[in-house]
């Protein structure tokens, strides 16, 4: 790490490191520009290389012409909706999401999880032959989200439902009051994470796993109700309300890849919790990562204000120190470098620009934003809830 000499430098006042703005863009100045040039000298094989790139660039705009045109053609059964095919999985991708409550003629309209009624937000890829191609309301189980379009059979599973008096499938890693998260296989409980990722899907507009499920591991993010039983744990109110999903191995180092709290337990601060075990099992897998992007309109919402949140924690902890880079950053609060900037970017935070080309972030600004906007520092996740075996395991 750096340490500013400045004599002048305020206490209060920190300058950020390896940050450049191109107009009017923050970007990592520890990054190579592939842009510059050395001397504004360009040799004849430059020269030549920049016309064969100029032809490659061609041929790929064609190609990608011709790729827009065959993903029109597979949009038109789910009007906006594309289609995307990667590796082993298939996942849905919208040009310009569009956010809910608004619909955009799903294929089933209203849901019925549980006790629960409401409306959905985005088509869904059940099968045809059991749901049908629109309904009005389609009827899911909340404990293991088998799904049927007639109340009478839906009444009849509850009855006999196998996880109606069983905790969720999986491994329970993470307790903290009354909220658990459980690790499923999706190679282990496949029918499960489908059902799972099929429900799911109805308010997901951008991606979503739902057949190809074995190559990832599902969060659950669990409600323990407070009528718990102690003498008869199994009468405990247990409710899946929401999950992340996360890639058994992934070349990008995304430690996301979709996430969701299910409508009725929004607006809660709850995606916190499932984001900031999405960091803390980079922190055990000793790798900075991030979600899976692009991500949609509402998901990129979520996560500048996590992101920011996390950095400001580590601004404002920060001691001894005069200077800090962006790297620093983002290894504290395991980010992407990108996503760092992207958060202080966001924050509107940063001051005057000093000789050696750094930014000075002013810790009284840092605190005006952490007020202004209502803003808790308090970390979503206690690294002390996590399961000891659990931990045993990773390390």
């Amino acid at each position: 790490a750096e340490a500013g000499n400045n004599a002048g430098a305020n206490a209060g006042d920190i300058a950020v490191k390896n940050v450049v703005v191109n107009n009017g863009t923050l970007t990592n100045g520890s990054q190579p520009n592939g842009g510059q040039q050395n001397g504004g000298q360009q040799n004849e094989g430059q020269q030549t290389g920049d016309q064969q790139n100029g032809e490659q660039q061609e041929q790929e705009q064609q190609q990608e012409q011709e790729q827009q045109q065959n993903q029109t053609r597979a949009e038109k059964r789910f009007g906006r909706d594309g289609r995307r095919r990667g590796g082993r999985r298939q996942r849905f991708q919208s040009r310009s999401p569009t956010p809910p409550p608004k619909s955009v003629g799903s294929n089933v309209r209203h849901v019925a999880l549980g006790d629960l009624y409401f409306r959905t937000w985005y088509p869904s890829y059940y099968p045809e032959e059991l749901v049908g191609r629109e309904i009005e309301k389609l009827y899911v189980c909340q404990w293991c989200f088998k799904y049927c379009r007639d109340v009478m059979p839906f009444l009849a599973h509850r009855k006999l439902c196998y996880a109606r008096d069983e905790p969720p499938p999986g491994q329970m890693i993470y307790l903290k009051n009354e909220y658990t998260i459980q690790e499923v296989d999706g190679e282990e409980d496949q029918l499960f994470c489908q059902n799972l990722s099929l429900f799911a899907k109805l308010f997901l507009d951008n991606k979503s796993v739902f057949f190809d499920v074995a190559s990832f591991n599902y969060y659950l993010l669990v409600h323990n109700g407070p009528h718990n039983s102690i003498s008869h744990p199994e009468q405990e109110r247990r409710q899946i309300i929401g999950f992340f999903s996360k890639e058994k191995m992934s070349w990008d180092n995304n430690n996301l890849a979709c996430i969701l709290v299910f409508p009725p337990w929004q607006r809660r601060g709850l995606g916190k919790i499932l984001m900031g075990i999405s960091y803390e099992l980079s922190r055990l897998e000793g790798r900075i990562g991030g979600p899976e992007k692009p991500l949609s309109e509402l998901g990129r919402i979520g996560y500048l204000k996590f992101w920011q949140a996390r950095v400001a924690s580590t601004i404002l902890t920060v001691r001894n120190k005069t200077a800090l880079g962006v790297d620093e950053i983002a290894e504290a609060c395991w980010m992407l470098a990108e996503d760092v900037i992207s958060a202080i970017e966001g924050m509107g935070i940063l001051g005057a620009r000093r000789a050696d080309g750094s930014l000075v972030v002013s810790k009284g600004r840092v605190r005006e934003w952490v007020a202004r906007n209502k803003i808790d520092l308090t970390p979503p996740v206690d690294e002390e809830g996590f399961a000891e075996d659990y931990l045993i395991e990773e390390e």
